[in-house]
């Protein structure tokens, strides 16, 4: 048979085949390529009926019954930012070595598209972009699409946003990047407007797709050149020179001058807008006033935490914080909320409260865990990841921002007219509003002074606002709600698995103690597979090797919900977690932690992570808890791992501490007498501890570890890990504190005064 002939014959019946798989539900290829293999439309059929009726294609290209004309490979995914994408007419590939080669078959650069579910311009550049045929029917024919979702697959986005940074941008997502069939980056930006002139924009997408085409059709050696140089450059920044000093104690002193000079002294935060909430820098300033007694470390931290909670950046109606603010004053937030910010702000505001004892801070912690708890919870007590900035109108407009914000009609409609003008001076209501004609609710006036100013008793002014509050809480969940990133993040729920511990601990709650304890069980249960840790799980599967950032905060989180529970099952799952970190993540001549495993997807570099930001770094996080074992079990490798890690980033401390916010409370840790707290109860009487766990929580203490023990079969079992609680006991039958530093200890005591004066000493290491 004539050679031609025969190929025809065969497309001619893969598209029958073709057909029949796709005509029960009247999908089509994506525009621009040749029909999907029968193999694949099958795991399309398959995967459709085992999500049956409840599944929703986001896409506006729909077929006459209702259901999504295209489908691509990422239908196949879990991750709820990829399924965002499942069914736009760009034939997407998931992150994997199909893609590259058919990239490396075709030679056909790549467009790397990365995001995440709740971001804003994200969804802007789908609909713009992504949802467009001419667009997606010019990608097709020219690329191969790659879609990541950088909440699972962080390697990535921190490789191909380091080449951003050598291009000369700021990054920021979607982040989308040309890339080579060898993964190594050309070209790459931000979001791009479908087309030239579109929001004022010189050039659109759709006119640089074809201009990358020709150059890299045309400009073979260039592009080359470019890709290896920027892999270059990748390398050296996500792989810095190792240092090998230890960072020397006045790092913190040029630490605290640079949040002194660049603090906004009117409404707090670090620089100008848009703003992003200072966690890790709160924390560490808390530790430098402890240091220094430095009042105006402390103002900072004040202004900033109060005019923010006070703001727009705050859901005063449901408590938790929005993702950034896009102005100075914190009013004018993306709208979208976050797990980490909000279990990094619940510990900056339980901190803050141990330092102040303003009840304000308190407050806000608690209403942040009530919101995580009410809406962010799985049913198993696993924490999801976020919810969108983006939200519909009751007329199926989407709007960003519609479901947080109100109309002066609204407020008088549900409050009824006498608690409505209340409530509208309060919150800061007006007719025309401060958001699209809408109300971001806020709060100008402190409850103090608008109490004096209106003269409402204050007591019947935080009744009429919790009321208030609750009436329109109830209202808002009549709205439609903005989408919610159902994936849970191992990282993420370590980070608030320490929140709720810390918080039970400290604010004596036991619910607290117990949501901690279930989060922890899920990620076991779940995550924990074959003595590995996996990233994320979403659909009963856990997918993607976990990364350093896992290990460490969910090791932080143990180690919390060990001195919140007093289970040391907690503390030698942390120990156990660590050896995993020993053997494929530590750098074991210059120190530090890759973020990757040895065993991991081979990329264009392994990274060791040296930025803190929105996230601090797990090599951070990790030298902290590397110093808390330490003191947990005197045994000095611990400490000396943690010198070594600290020395790995001495260069980068010293050039710019501010660089690394979050190891600089390891570096406070380091220079600082640890205190190590072991409380011995009569046996099975662990409650008569209370006192002393009561005045504990009364005084910020940052740097200690904290044990309580009951005499008996307890005692023998702690003491195997925690040796300094070998030979302690319970004098004449009462609770007993000893207070103790580098295995030293003070007398034991059962007198709440005298372990008082014991806990507050302070007593730093001198250089």
């Amino acid at each position: 048979m004539n050679r031609h002939i025969f190929i025809l014959i065969a497309l001619l019946c893969l598209s029958i085949i073709q057909a029949v798989y796709a005509s029960d539900r009247n999908t089509e290829t994506p525009p621009g390529i040749a029909p999907f293999t029968p193999s694949l439309l099958k795991k399309f059929e398959t995967l459709r009926e085992l999500r049956g009726n409840t599944y929703s294609a986001r896409t506006k290209h729909l077929t006459a019954e209702g259901t999504a004309r295209y489908t691509n490979r990422l239908f196949l995914e879990s991750s709820p930012y990829l399924l965002q994408h499942a069914h736009n007419p760009v034939n997407w590939y998931p992150w994997g070595d199909e893609a590259f080669t058919a990239a490396a078959r075709l030679k056909r650069p790549v467009l790397l598209s990365v995001g995440y579910s709740t971001c804003h311009w994200c969804h802007v550049m789908e609909e713009e972009s992504f949802e467009d045929l001419e667009i997606a029917t010019y990608i097709n024919e020219n690329f191969i699409a790659i879609k990541v979702d950088r909440e699972e697959r962080p390697d990535i986005d921190a490789i191909y946003m380091a080449a951003l940074h050598a291009l000369g941008q700021n990054g920021g997502w979607p982040m989308n990047v040309w890339l080579t069939p060898e993964k190594e980056p050309f070209y790459g930006g931000t979001y791009y407007p479908a087309r030239d002139g579109d929001r004022g924009a010189t050039t659109g997408l759709l006119t640089l797709l074809k201009k990358l085409k020709y150059a890299y059709q045309t400009q073979p050696s260039e592009i080359t050149r470019t890709s290896q140089h920027l892999a270059r450059v990748i390398k050296k920044s996500l792989q810095p020179v190792s240092g090998s000093q230890l960072p020397p104690a006045n790092i913190m002193k040029l630490a605290a001058d640079y949040y002194k000079n660049n603090a906004d002294a009117f409404y707090g935060g670090i620089g100008d807008a848009p703003k992003f909430p200072a966690t890790t820098p709160v924390q560490f300033l808390l530790r430098y006033y402890r240091r220094t007694d430095d009042k105006n470390i402390l103002k900072i931290v004040e202004l900033t935490l109060t005019k923010m909670a006070a703001g727009g950046i705050y859901d005063q109606i449901g408590g938790g914080f929005h993702r950034y603010s896009t102005d100075n004053e914190w009013l004018v937030p993306h709208f979208e909320k976050m797990l980490y910010d909000n279990a990094l702000l619940a510990i900056d505001y339980l901190e803050t409260y141990q330092v102040t004892h303003n009840e304000n801070y308190k407050r806000i912690t608690n209403e942040i865990l009530k919101y995580i708890k009410r809406d962010m919870t799985s049913p198993e007590g696993a924490f999801y990841s976020a919810t969108d900035a983006d939200s519909f109108t009751p007329e199926g407009k989407k709007e960003e921002g519609y479901f947080f914000t109100w109309s002066n009609d609204e407020i008088l409609n549900i409050l009824g007219h006498k608690r409505a003008e209340i409530i509208k001076r309060y919150y800061s209501i007006t007719k025309n509003g401060n958001f699209e004609g809408r109300n971001i609710l806020n709060t100008p006036v402190s409850l103090d002074d608008f109490s004096k100013n209106n003269h409402i008793d204050k007591d019947k002014l935080i009744k009429t606002i919790n009321e208030s509050r609750q009436l329109l809480y109830k209202h808002r969940k009549t709205r439609l709600l903005p989408a919610r990133d159902e994936k849970i993040l191992v990282a993420w729920n370590g980070l608030m698995i320490s929140a709720y511990a810390r918080a039970g601990l400290i604010l004596n709650n036991p619910d607290y103690i117990k949501q901690a304890t279930k989060s922890a069980n899920f990620i076991l249960n779940k995550h924990y597979i074959n003595g590995r840790l996996f990233r994320s799980y979403k659909d009963g599967i856990a997918k993607h090797n976990a990364y350093l950032s896992d290990y460490a905060f969910f090791i932080t989180g143990l180690l919390d919900l060990y001195e919140a529970s007093y289970n040391i099952k907690w503390l030698n799952k942390a120990i156990e977690l660590d050896k995993i970190l020993i053997k494929h993540y530590e750098d074991p001549h210059n120190g530090g932690f890759y973020m990757t495993s040895n065993d991991h997807e081979k990329l264009i570099v392994r990274e060791k992570p040296n930025y803190d930001g929105a996230e601090p770094t797990g090599n951070s996080a990790h030298a902290l808890n590397l110093l808390r074992l330490g003191e947990f079990t005197a045994n000095a490798s611990y400490k000396k791992r943690a010198v070594k890690t600290m020395k790995s980033f001495s260069s980068i401390l010293i050039k710019n501490p501010v660089a690394l916010s979050k190891m600089l409370l390891a570096i406070d840790f380091y220079y600082d007498n640890a205190k190590e707290i072991i409380i011995i109860t009569p046996e099975k009487e662990k409650m008569e501890s209370k006192k002393f766990i009561t005045e504990f929580s009364n005084h910020f203490i940052p740097n200690r570890i904290v044990s309580v023990i009951s005499e008996g079969n307890d005692l023998k079992n702690q003491a195997k890990t925690i040796s300094i609680a070998n030979g302690k006991i319970a004098i004449r039958g009462k609770t007993t504190a000893y207070v103790c530093t580098l295995g030293s200890c003070e007398l034991p005591t059962d007198n709440i005064d005298i372990f008082a004066q014991q806990i507050r000493k302070k007593q730093y290491v001198k250089q």
